[in-house]
């Protein structure tokens, strides 16, 4: 009766875990599923970036270290026992014997450390717009794949819907041929133009998954995701005035100013080390027994001041600040060759982007409309005999390609804009 009793319980469990597995594989197919857009590509790559959590990391520390570089040396301890007789080791039988507790402490020379602890906060400074510009240089490399993606998809899309055309061209090719209406080499040619088809939509898979791979650096399996349909969207790129008036906002430009910072505080590090450095030191010294007439002996004390002072400072001080003002003058150098590179970058951009707008403008108002008026006019030709079947395949595969340059032109242009967004100041926080 008990087993009996017991037998729908097993078998619930029973259904209960084989239930488990299709739902956990179900759940992974629906996130998998999802459909992956630039905002969220951009969101996981920002958040879960190990360069940027290290920079942070970096910046916090030299932060720390900033605050420690201000502050004193930590001041000395000295103790001992000075003038013992070794003969018998009797502390009370000599009035020179002494117990000393000392303290010292070292003062650097100058203002040393008010320099030492700009230097530092400057460093933490370049490393922080070093993490801005590493921030900047994702979005801009993110998007770019990003893109080079969303175009192999699109381009297999428009191949493979050209493809159902030319499959239906070459079967009535090989009607045609069966009833001596064409000729064997329109057969072939119709057969190889679809052949180099499947090539190409072979070629665009192979770009695909590469650019995914790429993408899969910043976002691991999420970059396999099927990818949004719709073209993608970038914030709004301002106009070239604005940009280059925002150039010396740019994160490399301030990585290179607090650099040159860091620099100048170096040189006012080596100024000061002409002065003197001082040590300030105080001693407790007790001492032991009596006097022959029973007094005590009297404790004693001690004040020490010790000076650096840079006699010869034309091997070590002069070197030092020489050497130091050749690394600030270097610093200014690599800043006007940044700045110099940005106006480059910006100036190639911005012909860039005037020259895909032009052309794209040129393929919406005519190429396009006029590719698939001449292969409609190519298939009528062909229908009444006027064309051969050669000019017919050349009409449709012109169709094609300017379809495929279109869309490219148009992934271009936001690629364009991606790399003056990166330009462009607002995005690096």
């Amino acid at each position: 009766m008990k087993s009996v009793l017991l037998q729908p319980c097993c078998r619930c469990i029973v259904l209960f875990a084989c239930l488990i597995p299709m739902f956990i594989v179900q759940t992974a197919m629906a996130d998998e599923g999802m459909l992956l857009d630039l905002p969220e590509t951009e969101q996981i790559a920002l958040q879960d970036d190990p360069l940027l959590k290290a920079g942070l990391a970096r910046f916090e520390a030299l932060e720390a270290d900033a605050v420690a570089d201000g502050q004193l040396p930590d001041p000395k301890l000295r103790t001992g026992l000075y003038n013992l007789p070794l003969d018998d080791f009797d502390l009370s039988r000599e009035p020179a014997t002494q117990l000393r507790l000392g303290i010292q402490q070292a003062f650097p020379r100058g203002d040393t450390l008010l320099y030492k602890s700009r230097k530092t906060k400057a460093q933490a400074s370049a490393q922080r717009h070093r993490v801005q510009l590493e921030r900047k240089k994702i979005l801009r490399d993110v998007r770019k794949t990003f893109l080079d993606i969303y175009y192999q998809v699109e381009a297999e899309k428009i191949i493979r819907s050209s493809r159902k055309l030319f499959e239906s061209l070459t079967e009535i090719t090989r009607v045609q041929y069966g009833s001596g209406g064409s000729s064997q080499q329109d057969v072939l040619r119709a057969e190889l133009e679809l052949s180099r088809l499947d090539d190409r939509i072979t070629r665009i898979q192979a770009g695909e998954e590469k650019a995914r791979a790429q993408l899969s650096r910043w976002l691991g399996q999420a970059a396999w995701r099927i990818l949004q349909s719709t073209m993608p969207e970038l914030p709004v790129v301002p106009d070239r005035k604005n940009i280059e008036e925002s150039l010396q906002n740019h994160p490399e430009i301030r990585v290179r100013s607090a650099a040159i910072e860091s620099h100048q505080q170096a040189v006012a590090i080596s100024k000061e080390q002409y002065k003197p450095g001082w040590t300030l030191g105080a001693e407790y010294r007790m001492r032991f027994g009596d006097y022959p007439d029973g007094s005590a002996r009297s404790d004693m004390g001690a004040v020490m001041l010790t000076v650096d002072v840079p006699l010869f400072a034309g091997k070590r001080q002069d070197q030092r600040l020489a050497a130091s003002q050749k690394r600030a003058d270097a610093a200014f150098h690599e800043r006007a060759n940044s700045w110099r590179k940005l106006r480059e970058n910006l100036a190639i951009e911005i012909t860039n982007k005037e020259r895909f707008v032009e052309r794209i403008r040129r393929y919406e108002r005519r190429l396009l409309k006029e590719a698939e008026e001449n292969a409609k006019a190519a298939l009528q030709a062909y229908q009444s005999g006027t064309v051969e079947f050669t000019g017919l395949m050349r009409a449709r595969i012109t169709e094609l390609d300017i379809r495929l340059q279109a869309l490219k032109l148009r992934v271009d242009l936001l690629k364009t804009h991606a790399g003056l967004l990166y330009l462009a100041a607002g995005e690096e926080q």
